[in-house]
């Protein structure tokens, strides 16, 4: 039987981009190609590139005046067609051999972590103002996706159930009876690139919305993918105005929603769904990320310096908009001082800039309305200092990019404004609190947000680390000891998070691929029965 082996992780050989590196002069010269050439993306619909009258300027949030790309929108008619070329290219794709469909996608994997990864990840700096380490872990983990989606397909297709004398049974892991909706956001070129390719690899055809800020990267995904052999209408590209999405979602051949956004924005397709069960030909399948409140609870016995890495690092790195940021922290009174020591060491080194300026270790926020509300949030905390005192940053500007220096508050009130929302943005609250309330704080960090997606506990003493990990076991669906609560991993740290922070279906997990299948359960009687009689009846 041909198999697939477990792949390694490409996050664990991606290139530093170390100053004097091949890579390094490589990428500043693939930068400097793509900032002179805007994209023209158009739509992919049945395996064709098409234009439309409306059309989209995108362009650099570092840098208003660099224009990037220009994408076209579908409206109705484009919509309509999708789900028609969708459901055309089902009848085939549904019964490929998941070989078949694994084989495209490890292509996909093998073009994307070779040829291609240097343009990529300059795609991604620009389009999304990562830094060269930020791009390559986020291009990594979209190969990730493919190779071990891949395998995990292969574990299911093992997976049969019991036999017995006079019998043989298996599953056929049928995919779902129509398409699905894959909503993507802009945050992450690789779960850009997961949401509609894990049920695709499962048999499925999917309508892929991308997010409008990351047209130009998500586009270079779907060249990829049909250079990688993908059929067409397996996935359409069809990015369009929010407000017909109501008009996916009414279809009756509506299968299954791969969602990651906002809460407010979830919520909305559920209860569209919701008003519409009784179209569809099967109940669909919803699968959610949405937001968080990520958390550090820390204990008396942790490490100051670890303490205010992570800090750094999980609240900083990508100016925040991860939705798995570190936004909130609990820290004792005993240990505050040396952390607040470190964290003012450290502040001013946290250079914000160009994409093209390698130094840099935050670029900007991804469009004005992001600015805006992180603005919002820094503009409350300066105006209220009787709740926040400002530890440092809090500086911001747009007359370049959309920039907000990293910035951090203690909060006097652990339920305030900016200990409870999400913020998304580079803007990390601090609460102090009792060395001897650490059980009291616990209970408080669980209750004190509606979110569940990541946490993490920093303690030496293992008893406190227990406790925290009892207390905190439904606050966060990833949790991480001593660690800042982001970087999940493919096959590693399975991602995903429930309450308010979705399903909880684990992407870059086994359990994800099940959702995009139905089994069919097959039962073949090789000798079957002569006489109706039981021996009881004599």
């Amino acid at each position: 039987m041909w198999r697939i082996e477990k792949p390694r992780n490409d996050v664990d050989t991606i290139p530093s981009y170390a100053p004097g590196s091949g890579e390094r002069e490589r990428l500043l010269l693939e930068l400097d190609r793509l900032a002179k050439k805007p994209e023209e993306i158009p739509l992919f619909i049945d395996g064709t590139a098409l234009g439309t009258g409306e059309t989209l300027e995108i362009r650099s949030p570092a840098d208003h005046g660099l224009l990037l790309g220009r994408a076209c929108m579908a409206g109705e008619n484009e919509v309509d067609k999708a789900v028609d070329s969708a459901l055309e290219a089902w009848k085939k794709w549904s019964v490929t051999p998941w070989r078949d469909r694994a084989a495209i996608f490890q292509k996909a994997a093998d073009l994307l972590a070779g040829p291609y990864r240097i343009r990529n990840i300059a795609s991604i700096m620009l389009n999304l103002s990562k830094t060269p380490y930020e791009a390559e872990i986020d291009l990594a983990e979209l190969v990730d996706f493919w190779r071990f989606n891949a395998w995990y397909l292969h574990l299911l297709y093992e997976m049969q159930p019991e036999q017995a004398q006079g019998e043989i049974n298996r599953f056929d892991w049928r995919p779902l009876e129509g398409f699905v909706f894959a909503v993507t956001p802009f945050n992450f070129y690789s779960i850009a690139g997961n949401l509609p390719t894990a049920p695709a690899m499962a048999g499925n055809v999917a309508l892929w919305k991308p997010s409008r800020a990351a047209l130009p990267s998500n586009w270079e995904i779907m060249k990829i993918l049909m250079e990688a052999g993908l059929p067409a209408g397996v996935i359409n590209f069809v990015p369009f105005p929010s407000r017909l999405a109501g008009r996916v979602l009414e279809h009756p051949a509506f299968a299954g929603l791969h969602f990651t956004g906002s809460y407010d924005t979830f919520m909305s397709l559920w209860r569209t769904i919701g008003k519409n069960i009784e179209r569809y030909r099967s109940f669909p399948r919803v699968v959610g990320e949405t937001g968080g409140k990520d958390f550090a609870v820390v204990h008396s016995s942790a490490d100051a310096r670890a303490v205010a890495i992570s800090l750094i690092r999980g609240g900083f790195e990508y100016q925040g908009q991860k939705c798995s940021a570190l936004s909130r922290a609990y820290i004792p009174e005993s240990l505050w001082p040396a952390v607040r020591k470190i964290l003012l060491e450290e502040a001013p080194l946290l250079r914000i800039g160009a994409t093209d300026d390698l130094g840099c270790f935050m670029g900007a926020l991804i469009d004005g309305e992001a600015y805006r509300k992180t603005v919002a949030y820094i503009e409350y905390a300066i105006a209220h200092p009787e709740e926040y005192e400002r530890v440092f940053g809090g500086g911001y500007g747009e007359e370049k990019g959309w920039f907000v220096e990293p910035t951090l508050f203690v909060a006097k009130d652990p339920r305030g404004k900016l200990m409870t929302e999400e913020i998304f943005g580079p803007v990390v609250s601090v609460f102090i609190y009792p060395d001897e309330s650490f059980e009291s704080i616990l209970e408080l960090c669980d209750a004190s947000t509606p979110y569940a997606l990541t946490g993490s506990i920093f303690a030496r003493d293992r008893s406190a680390i227990d406790r925290a990990s009892c207390v905190l076991r439904f606050a966060a669906g990833n949790f991480y000891i001593n660690d800042k609560p982001t970087g999940a991993i493919v096959g590693r740290q399975p991602f995903g998070g429930s309450r308010h922070s979705g399903t909880n279906d684990k992407a870059g997990f086994l359990n994800n691929i099940t959702r995009w299948l139905s089994p069919r359960t097959l039962k073949e009687t090789t000798v079957p029965p002569m006489d109706w009689r039981r021996p009881f009846m004599g």
